[in-house]
C-alpha cells in the first residue's frame, strides 16, 4: 500500500498545489473540517502518510487507530504520526471540526529529538485527548490563530504558527489521555495489520545506505509499546504463521529483488537487509531458498 504524500493530498482534495510545497524547508497548512467531509460521508480512512496531523473533533465518532479503538464524544483533540495507519468512523453529523498538518521539517529546531519523542505522536501511545467546553474553545482559538496567521502577509507567520502549535502541544501535554478505550473483537486482526504497515513501511530498499531496521519480534514491539509476547500471539492466531515467519518472508522477497535488479555485490545486500556479516546473509539466504545469492542471481 503506497504512502499519501502531501502532493497526494492536496491533488485529491484542490486539484492543486501550493507554492510552498517543499520537503526540504517543512510545511505547514490547517483547514476547517466542513470543507473536506461531505454530507454523507461516514469513514475517513488513510493507510499511511508523510505527514502529521492534528484535529479537533466534535460529536460522537470511532477512531481505531493502531489495535486500539476509541470512542470519541464532545470536543476531542487526536494526533496522528504518518507511521500509524487510522481509521475515522463518523457516528454524528457535526462536522465544526479543524485540522492542520505539517512534515517534521516544519519543526526540526523546536522539538528536540524529533516529534516522535513526544508522547502523544509515541507509537502505541494514546492519540487521543478529551476535552471539556473551556479547553475546547481554548484549542478552537489557537486553531482560528493559525487559519488567521496563514492567510495573513505577515512575513514571520510560519514562526508565530509553529508557536501556536507549539502551545497546542504543550496544552494537550499538560491534560491526561483519554481513557475511554475498549478493545474490538478483531484487535488482534487490528495489531496484526499495524505490524504489517510496519514491516512494509521499510522497503522497498533503494540505496546501499539504507537499512532495514525493524529485524525482530522484539523490535515491533517495542514500536509498537505492546509486550512481544501478545504481538505473536495475535499474529499466529490471525494469520496461523509467527511474526518471524512474516519477516523473514519479506526479507527474502526484497533479497530477491535486489539481487536481480540491482548491480550492489552480495555484501551490500545483506548489510542494507540488516545482516551485520555477509556469511550471516548467505546462510539466511540459503537456508530460505538451498541456494546461495549469487547462485540465485546468475540463474
Amino acid at each position: 500500500m503506497e504512502t499519501e504524500t502531501l502532493e497526494d493530498f492536496y491533488k485529491k482534495k484542490f486539484d492543486w498545489l501550493p507554492d510552498n510545497l517543499q520537503q526540504n524547508i517543512g510545511h505547514f497548512n490547517v483547514f476547517r473540517m466542513a470543507d473536506f467531509i461531505g454530507p454523507n460521508a461516514r469513514t475517513v480512512t488513510h493507510s499511511r502518510r508523510n505527514f502529521y496531523k492534528v484535529s479537533l473533533s466534535h460529536g460522537d465518532n470511532i477512531i481505531h487507530y493502531a489495535d486500539q479503538s476509541i470512542k470519541l464524544s464532545g470536543t476531542s483533540l487526536i494526533f496522528f504520526n504518518p507511521l500509524v495507519p487510522y481509521k475515522f468512523e463518523r457516528m454524528s453529523d457535526d462536522r465544526t471540526g479543524l485540522f492542520c498538518i505539517f512534515t517534521e521539517s516544519f519543526f526540526t529546531e523546536k522539538f528536540r529529538g524529533g516529534l516522535n519523542e513526544l508522547p502523544m505522536f509515541a507509537i502505541g501511545a494514546k492519540p487521543v485527548y478529551a476535552l471539556d467546553e473551556k479547553q475546547g474553545d481554548y484549542i478552537h482559538d489557537l486553531f482560528e490563530k493559525m487559519l488567521d496567521e496563514i492567510n495573513s502577509d505577515y512575513a514571520f507567520k510560519y514562526d508565530l504558527i509553529r508557536n501556536y502549535v507549539s502551545e497546542l502541544i504543550h496544552y494537550a501535554l499538560k491534560t491526561q489521555p483519554s481513557d475511554n478505550l475498549y478493545r474490538h473483537t478483531d484487535a488482534k486482526s487490528r495489531i496484526t495489520s499495524v505490524f504489517t504497515e510496519l514491516l512494509e513501511r521499510q522497503f522497498p530498499i533503494e540505496s546501499p545506505s539504507q537499512r532495514f531496521s525493524l529485524r525482530s519480534a522484539s523490535d515491533f514491539a517495542q514500536r509498537l509499546s505492546v509486550h512481544v509476547n501478545h504481538l505473536n500471539r495475535a499474529i499466529r492466531e490471525t494469520t496461523g504463521r509467527t511474526t518471524t515467519d512474516h519477516i523473514a518472508e519479506r526479507l527474502l522477497s526484497e533479497a530477491k529483488s535486489l539481487l536481480k535488479h540491482t548491480d550492489w555485490n552480495v555484501a551490500e545486500i545483506g548489510y542494507c537487509l540488516g545482516f551485520e556479516e555477509p556469511t550471516h546473509f548467505n546462510n539466511f539466504f540459503k537456508k530460505q531458498t538451498q541456494t546461495t545469492p549469487s547462485s540465485f542471481r546468475n540463474v
